[in-house]
């Protein structure tokens, strides 16, 4: 790797929500009050068993390094962003959001993926950010791919100080293995369904095909809560 994509990298982490909306282009922040009505409470879905049960060594935003390495993790890179908001819309500042996935080749970083052999160890599998003012989280990582009985998705774990940890994940719109997959299959109601389902667009400007995805959660708690 060059050193302007260590630079980049670096730029990344140093102003990761701030840069968001230069980044992604289409992300903008959050204005408080404009929802007047209660919001559909994102849907929960399961930890599955895959959440880490050893931490990685580097536990930032950024996915695709793990700590000072100048070799990338191998996948499509992709800048996930979005907001954790309240019931009533409004932001939620100091949220702990964590996510966790599987590398390029469907491992997870836990000793009982079933692949281990075949793991990218220069995956993160997973990292933190913890929100601002704006509700904002940013985390570059890569688009996810699928393993023998699951469509492609990303987990998700928001913690807050005096209220239970929520968890969910979010999947891929229009990918042909979700009708298949048996966590999806369990939701009944389309609405529901179409809340954990996510674009990844590609960014125009960038030279190596990034993609851009934006997922909102909206947790059950009331702005008073």
């Amino acid at each position: 790797m060059d050193n302007n994509l260590i630079y980049t990298r670096r730029l990344f982490l140093s102003g990761a929500a701030a840069g968001a909306v230069g980044i992604i282009g289409s992300a903008a922040l959050f204005t408080p009050g404009v929802f007047a009505q209660k919001l559909m409470q994102t849907p929960k879905q399961t930890e599955g068993p895959f959440y880490p049960n050893k931490m990685p060594l580097d536990t930032d935003n950024d996915l695709l390094m793990i700590n000072d390495s100048i070799t990338p993790a191998v996948g499509a890179v992709t800048y996930l962003s979005g907001r954790i908001l309240d019931s009533k819309g409004q932001p939620m500042r100091n949220a702990f959001v964590e996510i966790w996935q599987c590398d390029g080749n469907g491992a997870y970083l836990h000793t009982g993926t079933v692949n281990a052999d075949k793991r990218d160890g220069n995956f993160q599998g997973f990292g933190r950010f913890m929100t601002g003012s704006t509700g904002e989280y940013l985390f570059r990582t890569i688009k996810p791919v699928p393993y023998p009985g699951r469509t492609p998705h990303i987990h998700f774990m928001v913690k807050m100080k005096g209220h239970e940890k929520f968890v969910t994940q979010c999947y891929i719109k229009g990918h042909p293995g979700n009708k298949n997959d048996g966590v999806l299959k369990a939701m009944r109601d389309p609405k529901a369904y179409d809340a954990l389902m996510v674009d990844f667009n590609p960014i125009k400007q960038s030279r190596i095909g990034e993609l851009a995805a934006r997922f909102d959660i909206v947790l059950g708690y009331t702005p008073e809560s």
